[in-house]
């Protein structure tokens, strides 16, 4: 499942650097590792066009560390290319359903 959200200018450039390997989010969908977060850049007004793509690895949702309601999903980048890039085709996963809120 490939979940796409909102995400402010300077936390997405942190994101797509790869410093910030997590995110953390309300509880309101149906998170679980091996899904996917389509990072869409936002700045209050609407989105920038600018979007990354990270695969769920972890999900830390103890009440001793997170705030009730919300989770801390650990991310792995994916890797994005270009197109003209000259690479090996990466292998497409067809039918994969979109949760959007």
């Amino acid at each position: 499942m490939i979940h796409a959200l909102k995400t402010e200018p300077v936390h997405f450039e942190a994101s797509a650097a790869g410093i910030k390997g997590f995110e953390v989010r309300k509880n309101d969908r149906p998170y679980s590792p091996g899904d996917y977060v389509a990072l869409n850049e936002w700045n209050g007004e609407g989105y920038t066009g600018k979007c990354t793509l990270h695969k769920i690895v972890y999900i830390l949702s103890d009440t001793e560390y997170c705030k009730e309601g919300y989770v801390i999903l650990g991310l792995e980048p994916c890797a994005i290319r270009t197109r003209g890039e000259m690479q090996e085709p990466i292998p497409c996963n067809r039918g994969v359903p979109v949760y959007e809120r």
